[in-house]
């Protein structure tokens, strides 16, 4: 497994690994410690792991976590999802960068998302599952939405919306969520 930065988002990693492929299918790591100490993170952090499943366009998010905020790793492990990174932290190099990705069970590459940064995704499959390792319980509280199509952010999401929660279609701006948190 190897750790790739990325440029868009300042602190923002991509973990790689190196799946092993036979007739049986593949085996590969999705986590390692030692790996992800060696780019400055704190393995033992990330206190609750969550999981999700999507179907083709459905769109989630933009979250993120007001306070402290909410650093995630997130893996697509089966199917393929577009996923989406906003870094929205006031002191960043890279405030108000966006980052694409495509993430998929093929590959199985893990994004580590700094807190302070918004996160979505699309479902590109029938079917998506999308692992997330969080380091800090969730406070339903601290939960920040941005509207998905905001032309300030001009995400270029791949696919007809075909299902959204009411909390994601009700979503203010970016300029109005970040008022309403006092960033």
């Amino acid at each position: 497994m190897k750790a790739i930065e990325v440029p868009q988002i300042a602190g923002a990693y991509l973990f790689e690994p190196a799946p092993y492929a036979d007739e049986r299918g593949f085996f590969c790591r999705t986590f390692d410690a030692d790996v992800v100490r060696s780019v400055g993170l704190d393995p033992d952090a990330f206190v609750q792991d969550s999981l999700s499943r999507s179907v083709r366009g459905v769109l989630r998010g933009l979250h993120l976590r007001s306070g402290a905020g909410e650093a995630k790793l997130v893996r697509c492990s089966y199917g393929s999802i577009f996923d989406v990174a906003v870094d929205l932290r006031s002191g960043s190099p890279t405030y108000r960068n966006r980052a694409f990705f495509e993430l998929s069970g093929e590959t199985q590459v893990t994004l580590y998302i700094p807190a302070g940064c918004a996160h979505g995704f699309q479902a590109l499959t029938e079917t998506a599952d999308i692992s997330y390792r969080i380091d800090r319980p969730h406070d339903p509280a601290e939960d920040v939405t941005i509207a998905h199509d905001d032309p300030e952010l001009a995400i270029p999401w791949p696919l007809p919306v075909t299902s959204m929660s009411q909390r994601d279609r009700e979503a203010p701006s970016l300029a109005e969520a970040l008022q309403q948190k006092g960033r």
